[in-house]
């Protein structure tokens, strides 16, 4: 599956602080479970990922 293949799988999403310091990525989908955790800078680098993602998607948007 790529990124722009649709599909019909729901799945939960929760972010947050491990006690460990470490940020944590958690998505669980049925009986699935997938834990995923980074340190800070990771975490911070993921988020600007996200946010150009975001941005291109509008553009995307627009000029349709």
């Amino acid at each position: 599956m790529g990124i722009n293949k649709q599909s019909d799988i729901e799945a939960n999403l929760q972010i947050g602080p491990t006690d460990l310091g470490m940020v944590r990525i958690y998505v669980s989908s049925g009986s699935t479970e997938i834990p995923m955790d980074f340190d800070p800078e990771e975490a911070e680098e993921i988020s600007n990922e996200i946010r150009l993602a975001a941005q291109a998607a509008r553009k995307l948007v627009k000029t349709s």
